[in-house]
């Protein structure tokens, strides 16, 4: 099985893990009650999509 010659460095190692990161979701804004939603999924705090009702949501 084949070695290394050399110890690849901390350095060396960290810059090809650069684009190995997490990211945060985009968010948008319900236009019906502004909560934060994931963009082209319905509301689930008021169960709205593109301006209609899509899922019908308990609301006290």
């Amino acid at each position: 099985m084949a070695l290394p010659k050399r110890k690849i460095s901390k350095s060396r190692r960290d810059k090809r893990r650069t684009h190995q990161k997490i990211e945060a979701p985009n968010l948008a804004t319900c236009a019906e009650c502004n909560e934060p939603i994931l963009p082209h999924h319905a509301c689930p705090n008021c169960g709205a999509y593109k301006g209609r009702t899509a899922i019908e949501t308990d609301k006290d």
